[in-house]
């Protein structure tokens, strides 16, 4: 039912930019651009369209690999990014989207209640009792925070797994759980940490488990407005774009 509602409203989003270019008297038309978008730029990509030129901007934020599942079901918005590279790249490979760009990075970290806070490091989220949640199969933060528990030794990832409460669509999902107090700890990147004004706080994870995180974003063929949806990605390497997930705490695109 919540994808089926996702698939929907982005649907209805992009039906909706279909009705031509609203001018108000005496002010030049501005083109709606849809932007899909993975939920942890939701703060980012919010400041930038509210300042992109000569567009009218439409975000709809959800899970990458849900928005990606959409693109391939025939909705076709002008812009999608998503929170690692695969997705971008699998959609390039079938011909669905334009050549995508690696525009951030960010950085996976545990995310606990800054009031109360059980937990001090990723051994403690081995401890019976322990309320986890994570992302789930197929989502970005889902798959980096499996990667990392691939790389501990079994019985710890195997004891770490067995306290997870619940695996949510998007990494919001799991931000939302820590700020109920629904869990006592949840992987999130730490940009989801700096937007939930103090009420979490970040434990970086050991060097050597880090997984990279890179995001990617590409023009989504058949697009209404290829030209802006271009602009639109060229200002998330220089430009407005760039100061806004620098302001929201995204990292430059790693290395490839």
């Amino acid at each position: 039912m919540r994808w089926a509602a996702i698939v929907l409203a982005v649907a209805a989003v992009v039906a909706g930019c279909g009705g031509g270019d609203e001018q108000t008297a005496g002010q030049p038309a501005r083109q709606p651009l849809v932007v899909s978008a993975a939920a942890s730029l939701k703060d980012a990509f919010t400041s930038y369209g509210d300042s992109f030129p000569g567009a009218d901007v439409k975000l709809s934020f959800a899970g990458s690999d849900e928005l990606a599942a959409q693109i391939r079901q025939g909705v076709k918005p002008d812009v999608f990014a998503a929170a690692n590279t695969k997705l971008p790249d699998e959609l390039f490979a079938a011909g669905l989207v334009e050549k995508p760009t690696v525009f951030a990075g960010n950085e996976l970290v545990i995310a606990v209640p800054a009031s109360r806070a059980k937990i001090d490091s990723l051994d403690d989220l081995a401890a019976p009792g322990v309320k986890l949640a994570v992302g789930a199969k197929g989502v970005p933060v889902g798959d980096y925070t499996r990667k990392v528990l691939d790389a501990l030794p079994a019985a710890q990832g195997k004891a770490i797994l067995q306290n997870v409460r619940s695996s949510e669509p998007d990494v919001k999902g799991v931000v939302g759980k820590l700020t109920q107090g629904a869990v006592d700890a949840g992987f999130v990147y730490r940009s989801d940490v700096r937007a939930a004004d103090d009420e979490l706080k970040a434990i970086t994870l050991p060097a050597a488990l880090e997984p990279k995180v890179a995001y990617g974003a590409a023009v989504v063929k058949g697009a209404k407005h290829p030209e802006q949806a271009r602009a639109f990605v060229r200002g998330l390497l220089d430009g407005a774009g760039a100061k806004a997930l620098q302001a929201a705490g995204f990292l430059p695109p790693p290395a490839s």
